[in-house]
């Protein structure tokens, strides 16, 4: 910092603020911050090794440029420029009176004062000014300002646009000292005490604490300057209320106040962003909710379809199973009713008994079969296009209420980011939904449920259809089982086969069924299963966009709510630590 003489320990702290500044300014360019906000850090920062600092601001009109050359003590700068002439004027020490216009926005001014060694002054446009780009430079070059002195014309004391630049100066968190000019227009002490109260009662309510308050007329003080009498400008002076700023300025802002601001300063700013920081990420939480609330309504809807699916398969196959028991009664009841010695003339013709077979316990065995796994196939299908029908209005309904919301304001990009991914992933669902063929959807399941049953090893290839399949490996297994002899073999054996080859009959008939059974249930189970992971997969997979895109949000908010904590921690335990070394 020029102008004063550092300690090591005040040298080592303003190395540590600035450093830790940057990361400051580093982690805060991560957020949609304004761009002139962040410059306006990074202005703050490098302000740490200048003059100190202090900008004179009010509207247009209420006599910035006659104060500042009532300070300097001479017509420095010109007066009554209009508007659209203003532009930003740094005055600065120099050993000769100069002006150098650097562009149509700003200039510099030199000017052999002495106490333009220890700090520097400048003049800003009008906060009222007509063109809008002069007020814009104002509100640029009071965050860099280590002071603001605040003029305000006692004609005109406190407008509405000064009140709303005071907030704004608020947020910068500066340090503010009110001049109230012009008071040679006011009648009588008792107008002048009135300004006074008047704007001291309503700053204090914007600021939130009485400044100090100078009430002066600088042209008064000018007219001082141009007196050669000496006796006459001390009158002047004083009259003027220029002295009592002088000495504030000269005496009350010493070395450790001017360094104190001078440290605050970028810490203020830091603040000010930070501040604004927590806004944004506050608001991208609150904007984040509803698409929150999709994603956990669509997770649920989800996760239910995937528990009732996973509940209702079994009972489901329950059914097949029962037909399956059924059979096998019918065919113990076969065995014990044809497998006698009665009817011994009977087993030595295969064909007949087989015949019989088909009629008695096969007989509609592969229509109820397919009876009920196409039931399932048709109830699983039906699940699926409900899910889809499901989602598509969740997704819809939201789809709704963000087009409301974007005719009410605009969004942030993250919002617009996400609407735009909602509503692509519902046309997506929209246009699944409308093509949804029934029909195709469970031929295709069908054919799969078919080709897994007739690719396990215990049961045949060749049957057409599911039910033709099973019914075909069960008349098999039962032929194959039941032990039938020649009736020759029978005539032989006489009375003593038949009891035993019913009983081998029947004890192998049941362990082939119950084997033929477990095969099959376990390999539907396993079908419909998969299946029902394959259509969540791909719903999942169709809306993942949205929701990942969701979560990823969620998880960056919280970890930008943290960093800003962090950030916050650090800048108060600067703010502690500055205290320390002043």
């Amino acid at each position: 910092m020029q102008g004063t003489m550092l300690s090591n320990e005040q040298m080592l702290f303003l190395q540590q603020e600035k450093q830790q500044l940057n990361i400051t300014k580093r982690v805060l360019s991560n957020f949609n911050l304004p761009e002139e906000a962040l410059n306006a850090l990074g202005e703050a920062i490098l302000q740490l090794d200048e003059l100190f600092l202090i900008v004179v601001v009010g509207e247009y009109n209420s006599g910035k440029s006659a104060l500042i050359n009532a300070l300097l003590g001479d017509h420095v700068l010109e007066e009554g420029v209009t508007p659209t002439t203003a532009r930003v004027t740094l005055v600065r020490w120099g050993e000769a009176l100069s002006e150098q216009i650097v562009n149509e926005d700003f200039a510099i001014v030199t000017y052999p004062l002495e106490l333009l060694k220890e700090l520097n002054l400048i003049d800003s446009p009008g906060t009222n000014a007509i063109i809008r780009r002069h007020e814009l430079l104002t509100t640029e070059y009071v965050p860099r300002s280590d002071l603001v002195l605040f003029t305000t014309s006692a004609d005109r004391p406190l407008t509405e646009s000064e009140r709303q630049f005071l907030e704004k100066i608020l947020a910068w968190g500066k340090k503010i000292v009110l001049v109230i000019n012009k008071v040679d227009i006011l009648e009588g002490r008792a107008a002048v005490d009135e300004v006074r109260a008047f704007v001291a009662q309503h700053t204090a309510g914007i600021l939130g604490y009485t400044p100090e308050l100078f009430v002066l007329s600088a042209k008064l003080a000018e007219k001082a300057n141009q007196t050669s009498d000496p006796e006459e400008k001390e009158q002047l002076r004083k009259a003027s209320g220029i002295t009592d700023l002088e000495r504030y300025i000269t005496e009350t802002l010493d070395d450790r106040v001017r360094l104190e601001l001078k440290l605050s300063n970028p810490l203020g700013v830091a603040a000010n962003l930070l501040q604004q920081a927590e806004g944004l990420n506050q608001a991208q939480t609150e904007e984040l909710q509803a698409d929150l609330k999709l994603v956990s309504e669509l997770e649920e809807m989800l996760s239910a379809y995937r528990k009732e699916l996973t509940a209702e398969i079994k009972p489901r196959l329950a059914e097949v199973d029962n037909v399956l028991q059924k059979f096998e009664q019918r065919g113990e009841e076969f065995f014990n009713t044809n497998l006698r010695i009665t009817n011994i003339g009977n087993l030595a013709k295969s064909d007949k008994i087989k015949a019989k077979f088909e009629e008695e316990v096969l007989a509609g065995l592969s229509q109820e079969i397919d009876a009920k796994v196409h039931a399932m196939i048709d109830w699983m299908v039906d699940k699926d296009l409900q899910i889809w029908y499901q989602v598509m209005g969740a997704l819809e309904r939201r789809q709704f209420v963000a087009r409301k919301q974007t005719e009410a304001g605009p969004m942030s990009p993250q919002a617009a980011r996400r609407t735009d991914l909602m509503a692509s992933v519902g046309e997506t669902i929209k246009t699944i939904v409308n093509s949804y063929n029934h029909k195709k959807e469970a031929e295709e399941l069908s054919v799969l449920v078919e080709g897994a049953v007739a690719q396990t090893a215990l049961f045949e290839v060749g049957a057409v259809g599911l039910g033709a399949l099973v019914a075909s490996t069960l008349f098999s297994a039962a032929m194959d089982v039941t032990g039938i002899v020649a009736a020759s073999a029978l005539a032989i054996l006489g009375f003593f086969v038949i009891p035993y080859k019913r009983r081998q009959a029947i004890e192998r008939f049941k362990e082939k069924m119950k084997d033929l059974r477990s095969n099959l249930m376990h390999t539907l189970e396993l079908t419909f299963g998969r299946e029902a992971d394959l259509a969540l997969n791909r719903l999942e997979a169709k809306i993942a966009p949205y929701t990942q895109g969701v979560r990823a949000d969620q998880e960056k908010i919280a970890r930008d709510a943290q960093a800003l904590v962090e950030l916050k921690q650090t800048l108060e335990e600067l703010q502690d630590q500055m205290r320390t070394v002043l």
